[in-house]
């Protein structure tokens, strides 16, 4: 260090020094202002005494023939008190932390909605078309566990907006606490909420308000969040708010668990897909980009948070609820960060939909609502399938007013009659095979020993080609059927059009169905048994019979005849509690199946067809280029093989 640095450290140390000596307070000054602190104190411990009084008296009912002046001058002194208190806990929101509580009901044909006075949120949401399992009111949204509240400094106290009272206004008129409006179909409404700041006026208004603009018929309501005149109500170097949502979603389905594993946190950013978190476990995530909307999405209903001009951030969380709490599937919760300006008045156009996953009802808003339902979406021909097809057609059978049991038997029966070529072809190579499985059987016999196994394989592989049968033709049918086994297996079990459609003994299609319920429970079984699941196991049991007997055993891989049959009794315990609707359509696909083998054997004349392939095998085989390679490729693997040994 040179030393000017420490001339100058020096010249610093003196001038501070000099200005605290300078600036401190003279002993008159100090004398002053022990007074005044002994003043205050004294009206405080006066302020106190006199609140305490009035308390005892309240509480051991002295005499009522107090002085007039007296009372009054206590009465004051309580209104003082608490108007401090009040201040202190609230900020610039003193006169919004008391009020008159009350619920506010909006109801039309599909929402009956209840707006707390306090918070001025949604407390309650119940869907009037739909019920829950055990028919009760289901409802979406309870006060009792859920939450709506932004937390912003005012005074430089902490505020929560549910803290709060607001005064409601219908279609711009002063509305009383509990009082209910009920649309018709064409009419319309406006609920406003607005909570006063201190620094309200008539000339100078400020307030907090929610603007609920519901309409007749709708599930959709929109939702406007303003900010007037918070200049002075809120901290100056504000620049964002935190709205904290939270709910517990209510059980809703029959199957528990099935439900619970269906519910998840799903959203959408303004310039992407849309996106969830993983529904069977807890989990969380932060948005840092533009959110278009935020659903707390359950297995047939959603409750979604939807932004016109998008959400600057959030972070999501899903907690899985134990079986403790039997009533409840999940908490949820979204910390949702708004860009505020505290130089002027702030608005947000935003959304509710309270609603079922209807894919035809979400797709009209154009929001990408629909996506959250599970239609295959990782898989483009799936979800195609689902979209172009299925649905279209289950809505065109659902207008003519027929039970869903037999609606699904009709689609089977249209699904069927589409894939019938396919069929016919998968079933007449299955016809080659088994005309062949003789010789093929033959072969087995001749290389009875392992390590001719590369042998007979090309023996086999050469009298394919001789008789012209191609052991693969079988195969590609089946897989061109499998996108629209797997589009079925999502959309039966998503389907709320099925959802406490009974048929038969099944009370719902997109559940279970029982017909005996155990009091023990079979691990990878379930507690109960499902009749349409044991039909549906017990047709794929004779179906995997039937092939085996048309297939040869030797072209088949070790195990695998033992695997085909393994597989009902797996599907029976996967299955036992999936939606009774998917096994029944499985159930039915098997039963046409059977049907049509049988029609296929009666117009294949296999005596022609066998003479047929005797004749072809007669003819020259001309080898390609890529059945040179291979036969090439199995001499060389052969010849290693016999060098290993020696």
């Amino acid at each position: 260090m040179t030393r000017d640095n420490i001339l100058g450290l020096i010249l610093i140390a003196v001038i501070i020094i000099s200005y605290s000596i300078w600036m401190a307070p003279s002993e008159e000054e100090r004398l002053e202002a022990r007074r005044v602190q002994d003043s205050i104190a004294a009206v405080q411990r006066a302020q106190a005494e006199a609140l305490k009084e009035e308390i005892d008296a309240e509480s051991i009912h002295v005499d009522e023939t107090l002085p007039e002046p007296a009372a009054h001058l206590d009465s004051q002194t309580l209104d003082s008190l608490e108007q401090q208190r009040l201040k202190d806990r609230m900020g610039y929101f003193s006169g919004a932390a008391t009020g008159e509580e009350g619920l506010i009901t909006l109801a039309n044909d599909e929402l009956h909605l209840k707006i707390n006075k306090q918070g001025g949120y949604i407390y309650s949401a119940e869907l009037i078309r739909y019920k829950t399992f055990d028919q009760e009111p289901l409802v979406l949204l309870t006060g009792e566990d859920a939450r709506f509240t932004f937390n912003f400094f005012s005074g430089n106290r902490n505020i929560s907006s549910e803290k709060l009272f607001f005064n409601a206004y219908l279609n711009n008129r002063p509305l009383g606490p509990d009082q209910e409006v009920r649309l018709g179909n064409n009419e319309s409404m406006q609920l406003s909420m607005r909570a006063y700041s201190d620094f309200h006026t008539d000339g100078n208004p400020s307030f907090i308000e929610f603007v609920y603009d519901i309409k007749g018929g709708e599930y959709m309501i929109d939702f406007d969040i303003r900010f007037i005149g918070m200049r002075d109500a809120i901290a100056s170097n504000t620049t964002y708010l935190n709205l904290d949502w939270q709910a517990k979603l209510l059980r809703l389905e029959k199957n528990r668990e099935n439900e619970q594993n269906n519910t998840t946190v799903y959203y959408k950013y303004a310039r992407d897909e849309v996106s969830r978190l993983r529904p069977t476990r807890d989990g969380s995530e932060r948005l840092t980009t533009s959110v278009r909307w935020i659903s707390f999405k359950q297995q047939f209903f959603s409750t979604t948070l939807i932004a016109k001009e998008g959400f600057a951030g959030a972070d999501i969380y899903s907690n899985v609820l134990g079986e403790e709490e039997e009533g409840f599937l999940k908490s949820m919760a979204a910390s949702i960060s708004l860009d505020y300006d505290a130089r002027t008045d702030n608005s947000y156009p935003l959304q509710w939909y309270f609603g079922p996953n209807n894919y035809r009802l979400m797709m009209a808003y154009d929001l990408e609502l629909e996506r959250q339902i599970p239609l295959g979406w990782g898989f483009f021909l799936t979800s195609w399938i689902n979209r172009f097809a299925v649905i279209p057609i289950f809505n065109f059978l659902g207008g003519f007013n027929l039970n869903y049991g037999i609606i699904i038997l009709i689609l089977t029966v249209l699904l069927k009659i589409v894939l019938l070529p396919i069929a016919f072809k998968t079933y007449f190579s299955q016809a080659k095979m088994r005309l062949l499985k003789p010789e093929i059987e033959e072969l087995s016999k001749k290389y009875p020993k392992k390590e001719d196994a590369m042998k007979k394989q090309q023996a086999t592989m050469a009298l394919y080609k001789k008789a012209g049968v191609n052991p693969m033709a079988g195969c590609i049918p089946m897989l061109l059927q499998l996108p629209i086994l797997l589009a079925l297996f999502r959309f039966f079990p998503a389907s709320i059009e099925l959802r406490q459609e009974g048929f038969l003994w099944a009370d719902d299609l997109s559940s279970y169905d029982s017909i005996l319920d155990l009091p023990f429970t079979i691990p990878f079984y379930g507690d109960h048994v499902s009749l349409f699941t044991l039909l549906m196991a017990g047709s794929m049991i004779i179906y995997t019979h039937m092939n085996s007997q048309m297939m040869s055993s030797s072209s088949q891989m070790p195990g695998m005849k033992t695997m085909m049959y393994f597989m009902p009794v797996m599907l029976l315990g996967i299955f036992n509690s999936f939606a009774s609707g998917l096994s029944y359509y499985y159930f039915l696909a098997n039963v046409i199946t059977f049907g049509q083998m049988f029609l296929f054997r009666k117009f294949i004349n296999e005596d022609a067809l066998h003479a047929k392939i005797q004749e072809n095998k007669k003819r020259p085989v001309k080898k390609s280029k890529w059945q040179k390679r291979m036969e090439e490729l199995a001499k060389q693997q052969e010849t290693q093989r016999k060098r290993k040994k020696k």
